[in-house]
């Protein structure tokens, strides 16, 4: 049994901490990162013997959480430049407390016919957004899932008898090498094996190459030893550099040849959301199946990624499952057909409650900005001397170097300090840093003291 009043104590604790954590955070009065060793930071916490002893109250709890929050990563802070990880909205934050509470593990729809109601109005519009109006869809835990799924349903359409008998061993995978490591990963899982991954002609920042696309007919290659393609992959926008590739192009070239269409588009398709960044997904309409993240630019926690199709019956049938407890009956609501995950959150929920409270303009106010951000750090550091900059950004993601510098070396410094959290990349064979303006409150002032502490730290 709960104990309400114990509960109602510490729930009040809890958004107490968090909201001095976010306000914190986002005036940037203290460091973007602290990594105590594991080992110092579970002695502090007290790890150990609470897991042992149990024994926690809420005021045992509040000193555990504020020891809890002070380490780690503030992805709220404007210093924060890294990962292509959200800044979570606080409706999303609601919703993750909600699901906590109920935990209705919505993939069957009589174990959460609310969240999954929810789900799919969320499906539906997001199905609008990439122009399948007979398409379907499910939310996922992550684009990694994400893709997976939405290459399994290319699978059933080249191989129907796939799920019963195997992977026959002619099936290829188009995709560039700058594709996230996911697609790799998924080939392997799919049985096709990491041979028949086939890299696609790029340009020197990683773009398909549309005009050097290899020989297709009818879905066989004739470059390739006469191997079946099963799907083309193209980034929408690529992990590495914030790119996006020509959709138009590659996706009329695949409905020419019968070859499946996958769209990545993780990161960079919340850009339908702004007037002044759609063009960079023209095209998308053309692909059999995209993924979208909202634990990206739509502002949610983690995670929660869509699965998108063109044809809601691909979607069905990537995967046929016996299973005498769970099908069975009137299965027209449920969405367990559709995923991997048995136990599935109650994802819509937070995806939902930023659009209730933000809604449509709002979110795509917040990609506008974020791209804009990004753009002008490009163009400050464009001015200063030792820093090159290989491409001028289409997104929220920049990668630039400073001289001859080890470039690696001034990440961790910055990390060590606390000052700044940026990542870092390799583009024609040289490690770049790597900036990705996820945070709202990063501004002109972030960006100049992050080119400040880079130059010095260079040459210190």
């Amino acid at each position: 049994m709960w104990n309400i009043e114990e509960f109602t104590e510490a729930a009040g604790i809890t958004v107490r901490e968090l909201a001095a954590y976010v306000d914190e955070s986002q005036r940037g009065a203290v460091p973007v990162i602290r990594r105590e060793p594991p080992r110092e930071l579970a002695e502090r916490l007290g790890l150990r013997d609470l897991i042992r002893k149990g024994g926690m109250t809420p005021g045992t709890y509040q000193e555990f959480l504020r020891t809890f929050l002070a380490e780690g990563t503030r992805l709220h802070h404007p210093a924060y430049v890294g990962h292509q990880t959200a800044s979570p909205d606080f409706p999303a934050a609601l919703a993750d407390f909600i699901h906590g509470a109920t935990n209705n593990p919505m993939a069957i729809y009589e174990m959460g016919a609310s969240a999954a109601t929810v789900e799919f109005e969320v499906l539906r519009w997001m199905l609008a957004k990439v122009g399948f109006p007979a398409g379907g869809g499910v939310l996922t835990h992550g684009g990694s899932l994400a893709n997976l799924t939405a290459l399994l349903a290319a699978r059933a359409r080249a191989v129907p008898d796939a799920w019963e008998h195997g992977v026959p061993g002619d099936l290829v995978i188009l995709t560039p090498p700058s594709a996230h490591y996911s697609v790799s990963r998924a080939a392997s899982i799919l049985g096709l094996g990491q041979s028949a991954l086939v890299p696609l002609e790029t340009d020197a920042l990683g773009r398909i190459d549309v005009s050097r696309l290899p020989e297709i007919s009818g879905g066989i290659s004739e470059e390739i030893s006469g191997k079946r393609v099963m799907a083309l992959v193209a980034s929408a926008c690529a992990t590495g550099t914030g790119l996006y590739d020509d959709l138009r192009t590659i996706g009329e070239w695949c409905r020419e040849r019968g070859v499946w269409f996958h769209v990545d588009g993780a990161h960079g398709a919340s850009a339908l959301l702004s007037d002044r960044h759609e063009h960079l997904l023209d095209g998308i309409d053309l692909a059999d199946s995209v993924i979208w993240d909202a634990h990206k630019m739509l502002r949610t926690s983690s995670l929660a990624a869509a699965v998108l199709v063109r044809e809601e019956g691909d979607l069905d049938a990537a995967f046929k499952q016996e299973a005498s407890y769970l099908f069975y009956g009137d299965q027209g609501f449920d969405l367990i057909g559709r995923t991997v995950e048995c136990t599935k959150a109650e994802l819509g929920l937070k995806v939902f409650l930023n659009l209730a409270w933000r809604g449509e303009r709002g979110l795509g106010d917040y990609v506008a900005r974020q791209y804009a951000t990004a753009h002008r750090f490009w163009e400050l550091a464009a001015r200063r001397p030792g820093f090159e900059l290989p491409y001028e950004p289409e997104s929220n993601i920049v990668c630039f170097r400073y001289g001859d510098a080890d470039q690696a070396a001034i990440r961790e410094r910055l990390l060590r300090d606390g000052s700044f959290h940026l990542t870092s990349t390799e583009l024609h064979g040289a490690r770049h840093l790597r900036v990705t303006v996820m945070a709202p409150a990063t501004d002109d002032k972030t960006l100049e003291a992050l080119l400040d502490e880079i130059a010095a730290v260079a040459t210190s």
